[in-house]
């Protein structure tokens, strides 16, 4: 009798293939209001690849990632009159052209969507009245509103893969806090033919990996709708 493979396990929603709520219990986001706040803590997210810091402005809580070398019980300014230093969150049209940023709006008063992850950061390259243009760590240039908000300065824990996981055990624990992943993954070409419609077959022929768009769960696998195949020249 054949197995039911992972993609059909993933689509079932059994407790292997969901996310834990525990890894999200503290989500970022901007505040409505506008001032001065204070860092209280600097807290490890595991859904987060960098430190989360919990500030207070007034009397209200929200949750940033942290910029390199911010600190707890510094002053952070959110807000059109914010000075360009690392951790205070500002609009891009007051941030001038060159200027380090993280934690970017894609819509004004969305929250932090892009530029999230540790040691990264976005760079200003040119405005207009109507424009802002950043380019990503991708190296792609993107088109924000001036309105949309940023935090200036880098994410912090840009060291984070200089230490070693020296053991298989330890990212198989760090994959499974977060959930919804398989870890170590199996290639699909080394399973039997009941496990994944790529196995079986003496050595590695591997069959056609674009798949047919009316193909059933079970054979939904490989490439789904690709705009194009083969090695980019």
């Amino acid at each position: 009798m054949g197995k039911r493979i992972i993609s059909q396990a993933r689509g079932r929603g059994s407790l292997t293939y969901r996310t834990r709520k525990k890894a999200f219990r503290i989500s970022v986001s901007y505040p409505s209001t506008e001032g001065i706040g204070r860092v209280e803590k600097l807290i490890n997210v595991s859904c987060y690849k960098a430190p989360v810091a919990k500030i207070r402005i007034d009397g209200k809580v929200f949750y940033n990632i942290a910029a390199e070398g911010i600190y707890e019980g510094q002053e952070v300014s959110v807000g059109k009159k914010a000075d360009i230093i690392p951790g205070n969150i500002t609009q891009l049209a007051n941030i001038p052209i060159g200027t380090e940023i993280f934690s970017i709006e894609t819509v004004p008063g969305d929250g932090p969507k892009l530029v999230r992850a540790s040691g990264l950061n976005a760079r200003i390259t040119k405005k207009s009245l109507k424009a802002v243009y950043v380019l990503l760590p991708s190296k792609k240039e993107k088109i924000f509103s001036p309105n949309a908000r940023a935090t200036v300065g880098v994410t912090a824990a840009s060291g984070r893969h200089e230490k070693p996981l020296l053991k298989a055990g330890k990212k198989y624990h760090m994959a499974k806090a977060i959930g919804g992943r398989i870890y170590p993954r199996t290639s699909a070409v080394k399973m039997n033919v009941v496990d994944h419609p790529f196995g079986s077959g003496r050595g590695k022929r591997i069959k056609s990996k674009i798949a047919k768009r009316n193909a059933p769960p079970g054979r939904k696998v490989g490439l789904l709708r690709p705009r194009r195949t083969g090695k980019r020249k």
